[in-house]
């Protein structure tokens, strides 16, 4: 079974210049239901599925499966998807051994920049970049399957 783990933060400053990636992203969910979503993503021209299982306690860990389809088959897929898209570029930023994935919505989740790093276990350490700001795993208002029913315009 696939874990992922994984620390989520709200960016506070300019990330852009360190980036070496970027890539447009937009997602839907045909299943929401918290601690299982079924998730269908367009990156640029690839198109993939995912399911995830429910968070441990902290929030940091979960299940995770995730394969490539064909684009036309996610395309297809996007149309049996839920109401609410996310839509996002994504930047990576290296920091020590470490790759940083810096997701910066659009639509009605402008305005939120959230940073996420991958780890191998819950303790690992890492160097965080001067952008990383306040922690927010495990707040499940910053799940792309949360924003996409309460999007951040809607925080006001």
């Amino acid at each position: 079974m696939a874990q992922e783990i994984e620390r989520k933060f709200l960016v506070k400053g300019e990330f852009k210049p360190e980036a070496y990636s970027s890539s447009h992203i937009v997602q839907g969910y045909i299943s929401s239901v918290r601690g299982r979503t079924v998730r269908v993503r367009i990156r640029d021209e690839k198109g993939y599925l995912t399911i995830k299982g429910a968070a441990n306690a902290s929030g940091t860990s979960r299940y995770e499966w995730e394969k490539e389809i064909p684009l036309g088959e996610a395309q297809e897929l996007m149309k049996l998807c839920e109401p609410g898209i996310i839509d996002k570029t994504r930047y990576l930023v290296r920091s020590g051994r470490h790759i940083f994935e810096i997701d910066e919505f659009c639509g009605e989740n402008e305005g939120l920049v959230i940073a996420e790093v991958e780890l191998g276990s819950e303790d690992e350490s890492f160097e965080k970049p001067p952008f990383v700001g306040e922690e927010v795993t495990g707040d499940i208002r910053y799940y792309n399957s949360q924003l996409m029913k309460n999007p951040y315009s809607n925080w006001k």
